[in-house]
C-alpha cells in the first residue's frame, strides 16, 4: 500500500465552515483541471454518500466510485473505494479548530493491484494527488490562504513515508 498525507492551514475559516466546504465533492470538477467529473448521488438513509469519479492521471483518465461518510460534530469525512481503477483507494480529511482559522489533514492509503509496476507508478499517483489536492484547497479558500504545512507520500508503514515530502512556500 501506497500513503499520501497533507496537512494546511486554512485562515480565516472556522471548523465547521471548513468542514461543509471540503464536503461539497461537486465542487472539486469546477477547481482542478485534473479532476474532469464528480457526481455525487442522492444521501443514503444514514447519510452517507455514493459519488463517482474521472480524474485525469498522466495521459488517461482513473475512474472510481467511493462511499463516502461524514462526522460533522468529529470533523472527518472518509471514503472507501466501492468499484474502479484501485485495488484499494481509501481515507479521508480530518478538519480541528486552529487559532484564528482550520487545520485540515487529508490521508490516504492506495493500491493499484499491479506488484511489479508499484515502484514506478505509486509515487507519481502520490505526487499528483498532493498536487491536486493542494490546487482543490486553493479554489476553495482562495489561493493566499491556504497554507501546506506538511504533504508527503511513500509506501506506508515505513521509514520511506516522508521521502517524498513535498512543501511549499507560505
Amino acid at each position: 500500500m501506497y500513503s499520501v498525507l497533507m496537512t494546511a492551514f486554512v485562515p480565516g475559516h472556522g471548523r465547521d465552515e471548513t468542514f461543509d466546504t471540503l464536503a461539497d465533492f461537486a465542487r472539486y470538477a469546477e477547481l482542478v483541471d485534473a479532476v474532469r467529473e464528480v457526481e455525487v448521488l442522492p444521501p443514503e438513509p444514514d447519510g452517507s454518500l455514493v459519488s463517482h469519479w474521472v480524474v485525469l492521471f498522466r495521459k488517461g483518465l482513473l475512474r472510481w466510485s467511493e462511499s463516502d461518510t461524514f462526522d460533522r460534530g468529529r470533523g472527518v469525512i472518509s471514503f472507501t473505494q466501492t468499484d474502479g481503477d484501485f485495488d484499494v483507494f481509501e481515507g479521508g480529511w480530518t478538519v480541528e479548530s486552529a487559532e484564528d482559522g482550520a487545520a485540515v489533514t487529508f490521508r490516504a492509503e492506495f493500491d493499484f493491484g499491479v506488484p511489479s509496476m508499484a515502484g514506478i507508478v505509486d509515487p507519481v499517483a502520490g505526487r499528483v494527488l498532493l498536487e491536486n489536492l493542494e490546487l482543490i484547497l486553493q479554489g476553495l479558500f482562495a489561493q493566499s490562504d491556504v497554507r501546506v504545512i506538511r504533504a508527503e507520500h511513500g509506501v506506508a508503514g515505513s521509514s520511506a513515508t516522508t521521502a517524498g515530502t513535498h512543501r511549499t512556500a507560505g
